[in-house]
Protein backbone atom coordinates (compact mmCIF):
# COMPACT_ATOMS: atom_id res chain seq x y z
CA UNK A 1 0.00 0.00 0.00
CA UNK A 2 1.19 3.51 -0.88
CA UNK A 3 2.30 5.60 2.13
CA UNK A 4 -0.44 8.20 1.58
CA UNK A 5 -3.17 5.59 1.04
CA UNK A 6 -2.26 4.24 4.48
CA UNK A 7 -2.47 7.70 6.09
CA UNK A 8 -5.71 8.59 4.28
CA UNK A 9 -7.15 5.29 5.58
CA UNK A 10 -6.35 6.47 9.13
CA UNK A 11 -8.10 9.80 8.47
CA UNK A 12 -11.19 8.19 6.96
CA UNK A 13 -11.67 6.28 10.21
CA UNK A 14 -11.12 9.34 12.43
CA UNK A 15 -12.57 12.73 11.52
CA UNK A 16 -9.87 15.42 12.02
CA UNK A 17 -9.58 19.19 11.64
CA UNK A 18 -6.38 20.96 10.61
CA UNK A 19 -5.61 24.68 10.99
CA UNK A 20 -3.72 26.47 8.25
CA UNK A 21 -2.11 29.59 9.74
CA UNK A 22 -1.71 31.36 6.39
CA UNK A 23 -5.24 31.34 4.94
CA UNK A 24 -4.82 33.81 2.05
CA UNK A 25 -1.73 32.09 0.61
CA UNK A 26 -2.60 30.59 -2.82
CA UNK A 27 -0.65 27.37 -2.08
CA UNK A 28 -2.66 26.88 1.12
CA UNK A 29 -5.92 27.62 -0.70
CA UNK A 30 -5.17 25.16 -3.49
CA UNK A 31 -4.39 22.40 -0.96
CA UNK A 32 -7.46 23.27 1.18
CA UNK A 33 -9.70 23.19 -1.89
CA UNK A 34 -8.36 19.74 -2.79
CA UNK A 35 -8.82 18.47 0.79
CA UNK A 36 -12.40 19.78 0.81
CA UNK A 37 -13.12 17.86 -2.42
CA UNK A 38 -11.50 14.67 -1.07
CA UNK A 39 -13.56 14.85 2.13
CA UNK A 40 -11.35 12.94 4.60
CA UNK A 41 -9.89 15.99 6.39
CA UNK A 42 -11.47 19.32 7.36
CA UNK A 43 -9.33 22.46 6.85
CA UNK A 44 -9.74 25.64 8.92
CA UNK A 45 -8.25 28.76 7.33
CA UNK A 46 -6.95 31.68 9.38
CA UNK A 47 -7.13 35.19 8.00
CA UNK A 48 -9.42 38.06 7.10
CA UNK A 49 -12.55 36.44 5.61
CA UNK A 50 -12.85 38.85 2.66
CA UNK A 51 -9.13 38.60 1.91
CA UNK A 52 -9.16 34.78 2.00
CA UNK A 53 -12.28 34.58 -0.21
CA UNK A 54 -10.86 37.11 -2.70
CA UNK A 55 -7.57 35.18 -2.94
CA UNK A 56 -9.50 31.93 -3.50
CA UNK A 57 -11.59 33.54 -6.23
CA UNK A 58 -8.48 34.96 -7.93
CA UNK A 59 -6.86 31.51 -7.94
CA UNK A 60 -10.07 29.68 -8.89
CA UNK A 61 -10.04 27.57 -5.70
CA UNK A 62 -13.33 26.23 -4.31
CA UNK A 63 -13.36 26.80 -0.54
CA UNK A 64 -17.15 27.27 -0.17
CA UNK A 65 -18.28 25.95 3.20
CA UNK A 66 -14.81 25.87 4.74
CA UNK A 67 -14.39 27.62 8.08
CA UNK A 68 -12.39 30.86 7.89
CA UNK A 69 -11.49 32.39 11.26
CA UNK A 70 -10.23 35.96 11.61
CA UNK A 71 -8.39 36.63 14.90
CA UNK A 72 -9.59 40.28 14.70
CA UNK A 73 -13.26 39.26 14.95
CA UNK A 74 -13.04 35.95 16.87
CA UNK A 75 -15.83 36.02 19.51
CA UNK A 76 -13.88 33.88 22.01
CA UNK A 77 -10.71 36.01 21.88
CA UNK A 78 -10.95 37.15 25.52
CA UNK A 79 -11.08 33.51 26.66
CA UNK A 80 -8.05 32.69 24.47
CA UNK A 81 -6.12 35.62 25.97
CA UNK A 82 -6.92 34.43 29.51
CA UNK A 83 -5.87 30.87 28.63
CA UNK A 84 -2.60 32.07 27.10
CA UNK A 85 -1.79 34.24 30.14
CA UNK A 86 -2.34 31.13 32.31
CA UNK A 87 -0.13 28.97 30.05
CA UNK A 88 2.69 31.53 29.97
CA UNK A 89 2.73 31.61 33.80
CA UNK A 90 3.60 35.27 34.23
CA UNK A 91 6.08 35.41 31.34
CA UNK A 92 3.67 37.49 29.20
CA UNK A 93 1.14 40.20 30.16
CA UNK A 94 -2.48 40.07 28.91
CA UNK A 95 -1.61 42.83 26.42
CA UNK A 96 1.37 40.86 25.10
CA UNK A 97 -0.76 37.73 24.77
CA UNK A 98 -3.48 39.64 22.89
CA UNK A 99 -0.86 41.07 20.50
CA UNK A 100 0.61 37.59 19.91
CA UNK A 101 -2.85 36.07 19.28
CA UNK A 102 -3.52 38.68 16.58
CA UNK A 103 -0.96 36.72 14.51
CA UNK A 104 -1.96 33.55 12.69
CA UNK A 105 0.82 31.39 14.14
CA UNK A 106 -0.09 32.01 17.80
CA UNK A 107 -3.83 32.14 17.14
CA UNK A 108 -3.80 28.84 15.22
CA UNK A 109 -1.73 27.13 17.91
CA UNK A 110 -4.23 28.23 20.58
CA UNK A 111 -7.11 26.81 18.49
CA UNK A 112 -5.33 23.43 18.70
CA UNK A 113 -4.67 23.91 22.43
CA UNK A 114 -8.37 24.52 23.22
CA UNK A 115 -9.58 21.71 20.94
CA UNK A 116 -11.12 23.68 18.07
CA UNK A 117 -8.72 21.79 15.78
CA UNK A 118 -6.64 18.62 16.13
CA UNK A 119 -3.49 19.73 14.29
CA UNK A 120 -1.75 22.69 12.65
CA UNK A 121 0.33 23.30 9.55
CA UNK A 122 2.24 26.56 9.11
CA UNK A 123 5.41 27.94 7.63
CA UNK A 124 4.42 28.81 4.04
CA UNK A 125 5.39 32.39 4.99
CA UNK A 126 6.48 31.97 8.65
CA UNK A 127 9.99 30.82 9.58
CA UNK A 128 10.48 27.46 11.31
CA UNK A 129 11.16 29.33 14.57
CA UNK A 130 7.86 31.22 14.25
CA UNK A 131 5.98 27.93 13.88
CA UNK A 132 7.87 26.03 16.60
CA UNK A 133 7.99 28.79 19.26
CA UNK A 134 4.19 29.03 19.80
CA UNK A 135 4.01 25.21 19.89
CA UNK A 136 6.68 25.03 22.62
CA UNK A 137 5.04 27.82 24.63
CA UNK A 138 1.39 26.71 24.32
CA UNK A 139 1.12 23.05 23.26
CA UNK A 140 4.28 22.03 25.15
CA UNK A 141 5.97 18.65 25.22
CA UNK A 142 4.09 15.44 25.82
CA UNK A 143 4.38 13.83 29.30
CA UNK A 144 7.70 12.00 29.43
CA UNK A 145 9.19 14.01 26.54
CA UNK A 146 12.02 16.41 27.38
CA UNK A 147 12.60 18.00 23.99
CA UNK A 148 11.04 18.61 20.60
CA UNK A 149 12.85 17.01 17.69
CA UNK A 150 12.16 16.43 14.02
CA UNK A 151 12.09 13.64 11.49
CA UNK A 152 12.04 13.51 7.71
CA UNK A 153 10.30 10.64 5.95
CA UNK A 154 11.98 9.82 2.64
CA UNK A 155 10.16 7.84 -0.04
CA UNK A 156 11.38 6.35 -3.34
CA UNK A 157 9.29 3.88 -5.33
CA UNK A 158 7.61 2.53 -2.20
CA UNK A 159 10.82 2.37 -0.13
CA UNK A 160 10.54 4.39 3.10
CA UNK A 161 13.31 5.76 5.31
CA UNK A 162 13.14 7.92 8.45
CA UNK A 163 15.86 10.40 9.42
CA UNK A 164 16.13 12.44 12.62
CA UNK A 165 16.91 15.05 13.82
CA UNK A 166 17.70 17.11 10.74
CA UNK A 167 15.98 20.41 11.57
CA UNK A 168 15.56 21.33 15.26
CA UNK A 169 18.31 20.35 17.72
CA UNK A 170 21.63 21.86 16.66
CA UNK A 171 23.65 19.68 19.04
CA UNK A 172 23.32 17.81 22.33
CA UNK A 173 24.91 19.02 25.58
CA UNK A 174 24.29 17.92 29.15
CA UNK A 175 21.57 19.99 30.85
CA UNK A 176 22.62 21.09 34.33
CA UNK A 177 20.75 22.38 37.38
CA UNK A 178 21.88 25.52 39.22
CA UNK A 179 24.33 23.46 41.30
CA UNK A 180 26.00 22.01 38.22
CA UNK A 181 24.45 18.53 38.46
CA UNK A 182 23.43 16.80 35.22
CA UNK A 183 19.62 16.60 35.05
CA UNK A 184 19.40 15.39 31.44
CA UNK A 185 22.52 14.13 29.70
CA UNK A 186 23.35 14.72 26.04
CA UNK A 187 23.09 10.95 25.49
CA UNK A 188 19.59 10.84 27.03
CA UNK A 189 18.47 13.62 24.70
CA UNK A 190 19.81 11.88 21.59
CA UNK A 191 18.25 8.61 22.80
CA UNK A 192 14.88 10.33 23.05
CA UNK A 193 15.25 11.56 19.46
CA UNK A 194 15.93 7.95 18.40
CA UNK A 195 12.84 6.57 20.15
CA UNK A 196 10.60 9.39 18.84
CA UNK A 197 11.89 8.91 15.28
CA UNK A 198 11.13 5.19 15.50
CA UNK A 199 7.62 6.04 16.76
CA UNK A 200 7.08 8.36 13.79
CA UNK A 201 8.35 5.66 11.42
CA UNK A 202 5.72 3.25 12.81
CA UNK A 203 2.95 5.77 12.02
CA UNK A 204 3.98 5.43 8.37
CA UNK A 205 3.68 1.66 8.51
CA UNK A 206 7.43 1.06 8.84
CA UNK A 207 9.06 -1.57 11.02
CA UNK A 208 11.85 0.66 12.35
CA UNK A 209 15.40 -0.65 12.43
CA UNK A 210 17.35 2.20 13.99
CA UNK A 211 20.99 2.99 13.21
CA UNK A 212 22.72 5.47 15.51
CA UNK A 213 25.11 7.05 13.02
CA UNK A 214 28.73 8.03 13.57
CA UNK A 215 32.08 8.19 11.81
CA UNK A 216 32.94 5.06 13.81
CA UNK A 217 31.56 1.51 13.85
CA UNK A 218 31.77 -0.31 17.17
CA UNK A 219 34.91 1.39 18.43
CA UNK A 220 36.78 1.79 15.13
CA UNK A 221 37.02 5.53 15.84
CA UNK A 222 37.54 7.45 19.08
CA UNK A 223 36.35 10.76 20.47
CA UNK A 224 33.58 12.57 22.33
CA UNK A 225 31.10 12.31 19.42
CA UNK A 226 31.60 8.55 19.23
CA UNK A 227 31.04 8.26 22.99
CA UNK A 228 27.86 10.32 22.70
CA UNK A 229 26.37 8.03 20.04
CA UNK A 230 27.41 4.85 21.86
CA UNK A 231 25.96 6.08 25.17
CA UNK A 232 22.77 7.31 23.46
CA UNK A 233 22.28 3.83 21.98
CA UNK A 234 22.37 2.31 25.48
CA UNK A 235 19.97 4.97 26.81
CA UNK A 236 17.54 4.33 23.93
CA UNK A 237 17.51 0.62 24.78
CA UNK A 238 16.45 1.54 28.33
CA UNK A 239 13.66 3.79 26.99
CA UNK A 240 12.35 1.13 24.60
CA UNK A 241 13.77 -2.37 25.25
CA UNK A 242 11.77 -3.80 22.31
CA UNK A 243 13.28 -1.42 19.73
CA UNK A 244 15.64 -2.82 17.08
CA UNK A 245 18.52 -0.36 17.48
CA UNK A 246 22.30 -0.45 17.22
CA UNK A 247 25.20 1.98 17.34
CA UNK A 248 27.58 3.45 16.88
CA UNK A 249 27.45 2.63 13.15
CA UNK A 250 28.93 4.22 10.04
CA UNK A 251 26.39 4.70 7.27
CA UNK A 252 27.86 1.94 5.07
CA UNK A 253 27.66 -0.55 7.95
CA UNK A 254 24.07 0.52 8.60
CA UNK A 255 22.82 -0.09 5.05
CA UNK A 256 25.16 -2.59 3.33
CA UNK A 257 24.84 -6.26 4.35
CA UNK A 258 28.34 -6.90 2.93
CA UNK A 259 29.95 -4.14 5.02
CA UNK A 260 27.88 -5.13 8.07
CA UNK A 261 29.18 -8.69 7.84
CA UNK A 262 32.76 -7.38 7.96
CA UNK A 263 32.34 -4.62 10.56
CA UNK A 264 29.62 -5.78 12.97
CA UNK A 265 28.45 -9.34 12.48
CA UNK A 266 25.43 -10.31 14.58
CA UNK A 267 23.98 -6.80 14.78
CA UNK A 268 20.14 -6.71 14.78
CA UNK A 269 20.20 -3.60 12.58
CA UNK A 270 23.44 -3.30 10.59
CA UNK A 271 23.00 -3.88 6.87
CA UNK A 272 19.22 -3.42 7.03
CA UNK A 273 18.62 -0.09 8.79
CA UNK A 274 15.72 2.08 7.62
CA UNK A 275 15.68 4.65 10.44
CA UNK A 276 18.75 6.84 10.86
CA UNK A 277 19.60 9.04 13.83
CA UNK A 278 22.31 11.65 13.32
CA UNK A 279 24.58 12.88 16.14
CA UNK A 280 23.92 16.58 15.40
CA UNK A 281 21.94 18.77 12.99
CA UNK A 282 24.75 19.51 10.54
CA UNK A 283 25.27 15.92 9.42
CA UNK A 284 21.52 15.26 9.59
CA UNK A 285 20.58 18.17 7.35
CA UNK A 286 23.34 17.33 4.87
CA UNK A 287 22.42 13.64 4.96
CA UNK A 288 18.73 13.91 4.15
CA UNK A 289 19.43 16.44 1.38
CA UNK A 290 21.98 14.10 -0.23
CA UNK A 291 19.33 11.34 -0.20
CA UNK A 292 16.80 13.77 -1.69
CA UNK A 293 18.96 15.37 -4.39
CA UNK A 294 21.30 12.53 -5.40
CA UNK A 295 19.29 9.50 -4.28
CA UNK A 296 16.00 10.58 -5.84
CA UNK A 297 14.01 10.32 -2.60
CA UNK A 298 11.02 12.57 -1.99
CA UNK A 299 11.46 14.16 1.46
CA UNK A 300 8.50 14.93 3.74
CA UNK A 301 9.08 17.09 6.79
CA UNK A 302 10.29 18.31 9.11
CA UNK A 303 7.74 16.34 11.14
CA UNK A 304 7.90 17.65 14.70
CA UNK A 305 8.12 15.05 17.49
CA UNK A 306 7.56 15.18 21.24
CA UNK A 307 4.72 17.75 21.27
CA UNK A 308 1.31 17.26 22.89
CA UNK A 309 -0.40 17.74 19.50
CA UNK A 310 0.76 17.56 15.87
CA UNK A 311 2.16 20.92 14.73
CA UNK A 312 4.22 20.89 11.54
CA UNK A 313 6.30 23.30 9.55
CA UNK A 314 6.34 23.88 5.81
CA UNK A 315 9.31 25.08 3.83
CA UNK A 316 8.76 28.63 2.59
CA UNK A 317 9.60 27.35 -0.89
CA UNK A 318 6.81 24.76 -0.76
CA UNK A 319 4.19 24.21 -3.45
CA UNK A 320 0.52 23.25 -3.10
CA UNK A 321 1.30 19.54 -3.51
CA UNK A 322 3.69 19.67 -0.54
CA UNK A 323 1.06 21.52 1.53
CA UNK A 324 -1.54 18.87 0.65
CA UNK A 325 0.74 15.96 1.56
CA UNK A 326 2.07 17.57 4.76
CA UNK A 327 -1.53 18.25 5.84
CA UNK A 328 -2.34 14.53 5.49
CA UNK A 329 0.82 13.56 7.40
CA UNK A 330 0.17 16.10 10.18
CA UNK A 331 -3.49 15.18 10.72
CA UNK A 332 -2.74 11.44 10.66
CA UNK A 333 -0.33 11.95 13.59
CA UNK A 334 -3.18 13.38 15.74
Amino acid sequence: MDMFENLIGILKQNSRKIVFTEGPDPRILEAASRLKKDGFLTPILIGNVDEVKAAAQTGGFDIDGLEIIDPATYPEMDALVDKMVELRKGKMTPEECRAALAKGNYFGTMLVKVGVADSLLGGATYSTADTVRPALQLIKTRPGAHLVSSCFILEREGELLAMGDCAINISYEDKLDKDGNVVLSAAQQLAEVAVETARTAKTFGMDPKVAMLSYSTKGSGKGAMVDLVRNATEEAKKLDPELAIDGELQFDAAVSPVVAKTKCQGSPVAGQANTFVFPEIQSGNIGYKIAQRLGGFAAYGPILQGLNAPINDLSRGCDAEEVYKMAIITAALA
